[in-house]
C-alpha cells in the first residue's frame, strides 16, 4: 500500500476482514506472478548442487559440510550457539574477534534451531535457502517495475547463476542481504518510503554492505528535494515528503545500534572498526586491490585487469540503462565498496553479488533471443558452468 493512502485502522485494533481478505489476495497475486522466477531460481540452483554433490562424490567429501561448516559459517554457529565473545589470536599479533560478524543471520539460525530439530549448522542452511527465494522475489520484483515481468523471471534466474552463487546455498549471509536489499529497494521505487527505512534496519544487523542501501535512500530523498526546489515548488516542500524523510532517518538504525552495541562492550566509540581493521577489513582507496594485481604473473595480471574492464563496462551498461536513481546508487556503492577496501582479494566478487542490478543488461539481451527455449538453454549453460565453478571452489582449499 502507498505510503501516501490514509490509514482508517486505529493503533491496535485489529484489521477488518474485508482488508485482511484484500491483503492475502494482494500476496497470492504477488506470489502467483513470481512463481516462474522462484521457480527458475529453484532449478538453477538445484544445478549447482547437484554438479556439487557429484563432484563432492568423486572426491570422496561431504558436500552439505562445504556448505555449512567451514569459514565464515563457523563464526556464525559460534555467535548462534555461545552468543559473542570468541577471539582467536594470530601469529603476527593481531586478534580475529566474533564482533566483526553481525547478529541477524546467528539469531535466526539459533530461533530455526530451537523451534525444529535441527541443529545450527542445517538451521543456517535452511535460513539461507529461505533468503535465497525471498531474495529472487525481490530481484524480480525489481526488474519487473521497471522492465516487465519477463525480465524479473532472466534478472533473477542469472543472479542464481552468477559465478559466485554457490555462495547463495551456503550459511552465509549474502541470500539474507540481498532479500532485504531487493525488496527495500522495491519498497522505495513504489514509494513506499517507511517500509524501505524499516526493512533497512535488519540489512544494517546483517551486513554493513547496508551503507549502499541507506546511501540510495538518502541519495534519492535529497534529489527529490533538490529538484522540488529548483522548479520552484518549495512551499511546504518537507512536509510533503515527511514520509520519505522519516525512511530516510530510520534506515540506518539496525546499522549504528550494532556499531554502539560494539562500542560498549568495548569500551571504545570506534571500537567497531578497530575489530574490522584486525580483520584487514578498512577502507584504503584501493591500495590492496592495486597490490594484488601487481604482484600477479603477467598473464593472471591481465586476466584480472580483463575481469575488472568487464565490470567497468556493466557499470556503464547500467548507467547508460538509465536504470532509477536508488538502484543505480545502490548499484555503485556495494561495487565501489566491493573494490576499494583492504579485505582478502577471494571475497571480492561474493561482496559484489548482492549487487543484481548489474545483471539488467544482460537480462535484457537475453530476451532479444528469438524464442524463450534458447533464453532457457543460455541460462542453464550458465548454471551447470556456475556450479563448475563453485564445486571446484567449495571443495578446495580457499574461502570464497
Amino acid at each position: 500500500m502507498p505510503d501516501n493512502q490514509p490509514r482508517t485502522r486505529t493503533p491496535g485494533s485489529a484489521a477488518p476482514p474485508s482488508r485482511r481478505r484484500a491483503l492475502r489476495h494482494r500476496a497470492a497475486t504477488a506470489l502467483t506472478a513470481a512463481a516462474p522466477a522462484l521457480a527458475g531460481y529453484a532449478a538453477v540452483r538445484a544445478i549447482g548442487l547437484l554438479v556439487l554433490q557429484g563432484w563432492a562424490s568423486l572426491a570422496e567429501k561431504d558436500a552439505l559440510h562445504r556448505l555449512s561448516g567451514r569459514w565464515d559459517s563457523v563464526w556464525y554457529q559460534g555467535i548462534a550457539e555461545n552468543g559473542y565473545g570468541r577471539s582467536v589470536p594470530l601469529p603476527d599479533g593481531s586478534v580475529h574477534s566474533d564482533l566483526a560478524f553481525f547478529p541477524l543471520l546467528p539469531a535466526l539460525e539459533r530461533g530455526v534451531a530451537d523451534v525444529t530439530p535441527l541443529a545450527v549448522p542445517g538451521a543456517g542452511l535452511l535460513v539461507a535457502w529461505l533468503a535465497g527465494l525471498l531474495a529472487a522475489w525481490g530481484i524480480f520484483a525489481v526488474g519487473a517495475r521497471l522492465h516487465g515481468p519477463r525480465t524479473g523471471v532472466v534478472l533473477a534466474c542469472l543472479w542464481g547463476a552468477c559465478p559466485t552463487a554457490f555462495v547463495q546455498s551456503m550459511a552465509y549471509t549474502e541470500t539474507l542481504f540481498t532479500a532485504l536489499a531487493a525488496w527495500t529497494l522495491y519498497a522505495v521505487l513504489t514509494g513506499r518510503w517507511i517500509a524501505a527505512g524499516v526493512l533497512c534496519v535488519p540489512a544494517g544487523l546483517t551486513r554493513p554492505s547496508a551503507a549502499a542501501l541507506v546511501a540510495a535512500l538518502a541519495v534519492t530523498a535529497a534529489a527529490t528535494l533538490v529538484k522540488e526546489y529548483r522548479t520552484g515548488d518549495r512551499e511546504g516542500v518537507l512536509r510533503r515528503h515527511r514520509r520519505m524523510l522519516l525512511g530516510v532517518v530510520i534506515a540506518p538504525l539496525g546499522f549504528l545500534a550494532y556499531v554502539v552495541f560494539v562500542a560498549v562492550r568495548q569500551g571504545s566509540p570506534f571500537a567497531y572498526f578497530e575489530v574490522q581493521a584486525e580483520w584487514g577489513n578498512s577502507i584504503d582507496g584501493g591500495r590492496a586491490l592495486a597490490s594484488f594485481v601487481l604482484g600477479l604473473p603477467a598473464p593472471a595480471a591481465l586476466g584480472l585487469c580483463a575481469a575488472l574492464g568487464l565490470l567497468g563496462w556493466l557499470v556503464s551498461l547500467c548507467v547508460r540503462q538509465r536504470q532509477p536513481l536508488p538502484v543505480l546508487v545502490y548499484t555503485l556503492a556495494i561495487v565501489a565498496v566491493s573494490l576499494i577496501g583492504s579485505g582478502y582479494f577471494g571475497s571480492r566478487p561474493r561482496l559484489m553479488m548482492p549487487a543484481f542490478p548489474l545483471l539488467l543488461p544482460a537480462s535484457a539481451a537475453l530476451l532479444r533471443l528469438r524464442t524463450t527455449a534458447r533464453t532457457a538453454a543460455v541460462v542453464a549453460a550458465l548454471a551447470l558452468a556456475s556450479g563448475a565453478y563453485g564445486a571446484w571452489t567449495l571443495l578446495g582449499s580457499g574461502p570464497p
